[in-house]
């Protein structure tokens, strides 16, 4: 293994019969938070973005929606919670310690899947 990482970033794309009003959903949630809307995708942090996809293939909304969970690590979780609860989101997980400085909470997205919210004891 080399000494620098050959990986420059993380994305995420999320199919949708509505990817328009999922994007949307998502601006509201994360663009207070800090997550800037460019170029048609979401940018959560240095090389990490969530994009939109329309796709026939999918249903309207998430079979099982813990098969893919959309973590966002934020320096402060409780203003998080504060701003997402503003906005009705549903709790599947609410804001919690999970040892080691750990913070954990999870919401449902409007088509079913889990969003992750998370602090760490470093986050940077």
């Amino acid at each position: 293994m080399t000494s620098q990482s050959n990986v420059t970033g993380l994305g995420v794309v999320i199919g949708s019969t509505d990817p328009d009003a999922l994007a949307a959903w998502y601006r509201a949630a994360l663009e207070p938070l800090g997550a800037r809307w460019e170029q048609h995708m979401l940018f959560v942090g240095p090389g990490a973005i969530i994009g939109f996809d329309r796709r026939d293939d999918v249903a309207d909304k998430a079979a099982e929606p813990g098969r893919h969970l959309v973590n966002i690590t934020v320096r402060d979780i409780r203003a998080a919670e504060r701003h997402l609860d503003s906005l009705g989101v549903t709790w599947v997980r609410p804001v919690e310690e999970v040892g080691g400085g750990w913070i954990f909470s999870t919401v449902l997205d409007p088509v079913g899947n889990y969003l992750q919210i998370l602090q760490g004891p470093e986050t940077s």
